[in-house]
């Protein structure tokens, strides 16, 4: 937070006084524009307001954007990462915010804030892994059906529930688990969604994929998620 802290400065605009090597070459000019010509932006997102009055000079309203949004983006970003979170994740989240900050003067409402933020999280993700290993697509065909992505593998279920409750440490910590184990496409729906509330136009908006497949896949994430937590249930 030190270094977020420090560009943050008096203004928005002091942001660019940051150095390459203390943004490590953060360029969000690929955050997303989800402008949606048939609705208006970002109408009631005190988020919104509050980034456009930090791009005005008013370093408090980053402040309360930051306590808003700093756990809920680190555990977004730790649970996506798996077994390389613990490693990461710090590294990862100072970039998500000093980009925040970097791109402050160039913000503009098309969407609810936290679609913006989160696709700067998402990009920030993305770049870790291809610079890690080679990236598997998250709509990547599976290998035996070309018109099926690795999301429809699990069948869908009606009756399931938006959300799951894990009660005790023990449980939490196997579904945390049970998240980590999930594949990629829905995790990574079920995180945007648990994690920054998103809806599901939005992540769809966000992801590429459109709001059915957003919602297919949640639906899928949560089929799989009750079912390797069944034993807690029936226990």
């Amino acid at each position: 937070m030190q270094q977020v802290q420090a560009a943050v400065g008096a203004t928005g605009r002091a942001s660019y006084g940051m150095t390459r090597g203390t943004m490590r070459a953060v360029d969000d000019t690929r955050a997303p524009d989800l402008h949606d010509p048939t609705s208006p932006a970002a109408v009631g997102d005190e988020d919104a307001a509050l980034m456009l009055a930090y791009a005005a000079g008013d370093a408090a309203a980053f402040n309360t954007l930051y306590a808003r949004h700093e756990m809920p983006v680190f555990r977004f970003l730790r649970r996506s990462l798996g077994s390389d979170g613990a490693a990461v994740v710090d590294e990862l989240h100072q970039e998500v915010w000093l980009a925040v900050v970097r791109n402050a003067a160039s913000y503009q409402p098309r969407a609810r804030f936290a679609t913006w933020l989160y696709g700067i999280a998402r990009s920030r993700l993305i770049d870790h892994w291809r610079a890690r290993r080679p990236h598997v697509s998250l709509d990547e065909p599976a290998a035996n059906d070309p018109d099926e992505t690795l999301a429809d593998r699990l069948p869908a279920d009606a009756t399931v529930q938006p959300e799951v409750r894990a009660l005790t440490r023990a449980q939490r910590e196997a579904f945390l688990r049970a998240v980590e184990q999930l594949p990629a496409a829905q995790r990574e729906v079920f995180l945007l969604h648990a994690e920054g509330e998103l809806t599901l136009a939005e992540i769809g908006a966000l992801t590429g994929v459109g709001m059915e497949t957003a919602k297919s896949r949640l639906r899928y994430a949560m089929v799989k998620l009750r079912t390797d937590l069944a034993g807690w249930r029936d226990g």
